[in-house]
């Protein structure tokens, strides 16, 4: 009787491109997004029809959706006003980057710079129109910092469907969704991620939603912002968490555990 040994495990498959999203992730909020909300309902009336305590409760909850999205919610489906509103967010976030300028999350480039050299693709992905994408990328001087950025409008929808992660996937040439990671700092993002069948998905702290909300979401780690990237498998090899780790199979005989792949060096308003 000759005895066939069990296929040996797979490896995760190497990762060749980053999906990083912006407000709260590589860019810093504080609070710009809320006040951006807060004056487009001031000129437009677009949460008219509810509690501004609960207008400001859903669009905490949807931070990382089309805004557009967000906005036709609060209007209760009244495309019109829904669109009205976007274009005064759009206006009142321009105000806000004007007046108090726009900063990264510490550390945000670096870690950008880092994951290209390790040849892997970064692409930014955001719930905001292109005119605010490229006025914060102009404000930071990112416009080639990555491979692509794109907005919904790029896409076909927002998050949480996965259409941004799957374009920038496209944008990029990159090979398959499994060799696609996705960061963000909100439950959208990490839906996002999932829907996409990304093979790395991972939370961030430094933006709207808390450890709770970003694991209940489905993600694979919860990092305290993004400068963490360094200690996962992005950027080392060896650092694959338990819950990442393929699992034991029976051998009839020990094999060794096939080692990650050097090529990643160390895919989500």
């Amino acid at each position: 009787m000759t005895l066939h040994p069990a296929p040996a495990v797979s490896a995760l498959a190497p990762i060749e491109l980053v999906v990083l999203d912006m407000a709260g992730t590589t860019v810093l909020d504080d609070g710009v997004v809320e006040l951006a909300f807060t004056r487009a309902n001031e000129r437009t009336g677009v949460a008219a029809n509810m509690p501004w305590d609960d207008a400001l409760n859903y669009v905490r909850r949807t931070m990382g959706q089309s805004k557009i999205d967000v906005f036709t919610h609060l209007a209760g489906g009244d495309l019109e006003l829904a669109h009205e509103a976007n274009t005064a967010f759009e206006t009142a976030y321009g105000e806000l980057v004007a007046e108090h300028g726009v900063e990264e999350i510490p550390g945000a480039a670096d870690v950008i710079a880092e994951l290209r050299d390790a040849g892997l693709k970064v692409a930014l992905t955001t719930g905001f129109a292109p005119a605010t994408r490229d006025a914060i990328l102009d404000g930071l001087g990112w416009q080639y910092l990555v491979d692509v950025a794109l907005s919904p409008i790029d896409a076909g929808r927002g998050r949480p469907a996965p259409d941004l992660v799957l374009t920038a996937l496209m944008r990029t040439d990159s090979h398959s969704v499994d060799r696609v990671a996705v960061i963000g700092d909100t439950a959208s993002d990490i839906a996002s991620g999932r829907r996409a069948g990304a093979g790395f998905v991972a939370g961030v702290l430094s933006g709207a939603h808390d450890r709770a909300t970003l694991e209940a979401a489905g993600a694979d780690e919860v990092l305290e912002d993004v400068t963490a990237l360094r200690a996962t498998r992005l950027l080392l090899p060896t650092a694959v968490s338990p819950a990442l780790s393929p699992a034991p199979q029976p051998q009839p005989q020990p094999v060794e555990s096939p080692v990650l792949s050097s090529q990643i060096g160390a895919s989500a308003s």
